[in-house]
């Protein structure tokens, strides 16, 4: 992976983070577009510049994230992780193979879609309109849900939090805010943990030209998603999941339709 195809698939990550179309299911299928292998670092690469996306979240919402005083915040967050945790522990086999799987990601991509039709319709009473309402149970709940995101690569991360918090009365803004707090401690656990592992089983990947590379995509997915989160809780507050539904219905589609051509293996 040369630095372009490094940027690019930054760019990719900051703009599909936070959107519920999983940024995973687009950088698995970028990568043998640009010509990209998944190499030890490639791997790595991507678990640590989503990361450095989600950071962006600490910088919207820093009053929050270093309000000291309310200690139940940093509760929820732990509580909410916990699934996560022993779910990517226990899971790792299956995990390893459904990423490494194109045709399973873009299957995902599309019933995901499908789902995202009828969240609005499904989950229309909301009651709970902030992250101080939200209750221990309600976090753990939502954490389970994350889950999900684990099992099913291409599912994406902030469509199941979010959609398991409108399953728990949240409203959509509500339930996408307490989705970005989740990403903050879920992945600093894996990405120090994908950092580690590459470390210990590959040391020469954790070169200067690497670690250089590392910290420019960090840098861009981390600007990019920055945009990307104004832009989707302005669009999910107007419009709703709809109109990601049929884009994940669209994408998944072509997908497939890639691999059945053999554009893309």
């Amino acid at each position: 992976m040369d630095t372009f195809q490094a940027i690019v698939i930054a760019i990719v990550e900051g703009l599909t983070e936070f959107l519920p179309i999983s940024s995973t299911a687009h950088m698995k299928f970028v990568h043998p577009l640009l010509g990209v292998t998944d190499t030890p670092f490639v791997l790595m690469y991507e678990v640590v510049i989503q990361l450095a996306a989600i950071l962006a979240v600490v910088l919207l919402y820093w009053k929050k994230f270093f309000d000291f005083a309310r200690i139940s915040f940093y509760i929820k967050l732990v509580i909410a992780v916990i699934p996560a945790l022993i779910g990517g522990f226990f899971l790792k086999k299956h995990i390893e193979a459904a990423l490494g799987n194109l045709t399973f990601i873009a299957c995902v991509m599309v019933a995901g879609g499908i789902l995202l039709l009828f969240v609005d319709k499904m989950f229309n009473k909301a009651i709970i309109d902030s992250e101080a309402k939200v209750s221990y149970k309600t976090a753990f709940i939502i954490g389970c849900g994350q889950v999900l995101s684990i099992i099913f690569p291409g599912l994406s991360r902030s469509a199941a939090t979010i959609v398991t918090g409108m399953s728990q009365k949240l409203t959509r803004s509500a339930a996408a805010e307490f989705s970005f707090f989740l990403a903050v401690p879920t992945m600093l656990a894996a990405s120090a943990k994908s950092f580690w592992d590459t470390y210990k089983d590959n040391p020469e990947v954790i070169a200067k030209d690497n670690l250089s590379m590392l910290l420019i995509g960090s840098i861009v997915a981390f600007v990019v998603a920055v945009i990307a989160i104004k832009f989707f809780i302005g669009l999910l507050k107007k419009y709703g999941f709809r109109m990601w539904g049929v884009y994940r219905i669209i994408a998944g589609l072509t997908m497939l339709f890639l691999i059945w051509r053999g554009i893309v293996q």
